[in-house]
């Protein structure tokens, strides 16, 4: 995704993004390696996002907000900054903010969803299988928890569960693992998983059929490294290319 938008605003060869497998023993002193290496940024993904956090000399409003970051970018004096760009990511996928959403999960990804919506001016519920865990994100987050899952009440519905990436799972455990087990979809859903080959997920499935609108996980990614990208080259990214190499 991101060499396609090099390629496509004549960056490289200069600019190249690579996959760095780093075991979380060895995150602190490679990351900290990587701008002698001439590396202008990094993105880190899970497990990681939280020892992106602490290793940051400095860190935007959205990465503390979030308890996570996703983007690094080195200083020219080897300084780290720490960024998360899910959190606009999401906020871009999903167009205008919501006036309520319910934010399923209660991990990280669920930490920055609520985050970016109840910034945006939603009114945000969260909901977990363990309610003693939603229960706590949202007093942390000052928003509300719900016992019980009742879409109708909410304009979106925001997976933020890994439910959805085993694809041996049936649509009907799917929702049944999620509490929407016989409930309709409200007008938006927004999945943050998506499946290789762009193989539907049971809540695009469960949004089709009440004819929702559905955001999938593959746009948020696209939509939260193409902010990453401008972070690091400064440079307005070529959107639909990203979209179309990582859908390819």
């Amino acid at each position: 995704m991101h060499n396609a938008a090099f390629e496509a605003l004549g960056l490289a060869p200069d600019w190249r993004y690579v996959a760095l497998p780093v075991p979380g023993e060895l995150f602190a002193e490679t990351v900290r390696a990587l701008p002698g290496s001439r590396y202008r940024g990094a993105n880190v993904t899970i497990p990681h996002k939280l020892l992106a956090l602490a290793i940051a000399d400095e860190a935007t409003e959205a990465a503390q907000g979030a308890g996570a970051a996703n983007t690094l970018t080195f200083g020219d004096d080897g300084t780290i900054q720490a960024d998360n760009t899910d959190v606009g990511g999401l906020l871009d996928a999903i167009g205008e903010a919501p006036g309520a959403a319910l934010v399923l999960g209660a991990g990280g990804a669920a930490r920055g969803a609520i985050w970016a919506l109840r910034g945006a001016g939603t009114d945000v519920v969260v909901w977990n299988r363990t309610s003693d865990r939603a229960e706590a994100l949202a007093g942390e987050l000052a928003v509300r928890a719900a016992e019980a899952v009742d879409p109708s009440a909410y304009d979106v519905v925001v997976n933020a569960t890994s439910i959805g990436l085993d694809a041996t799972l049936s649509d009907a455990s799917a929702l049944a693992a999620l509490g929407l087990e016989g409930t309709s979809a409200p007008a938006l859903v927004v999945d943050l998983v998506y499946r290789g080959g762009g193989a539907a997920t049971p809540l695009q499935h469960w949004a089709e059929a009440a004819g929702a609108r559905f955001v999938d996980g593959l746009e948020i990614l696209v939509r939260q490294g193409a902010r990453s990208f401008e972070i690091w080259t400064g440079k307005k990214p070529p959107l639909d290319v990203m979209r179309q190499a990582a859908r390819g």
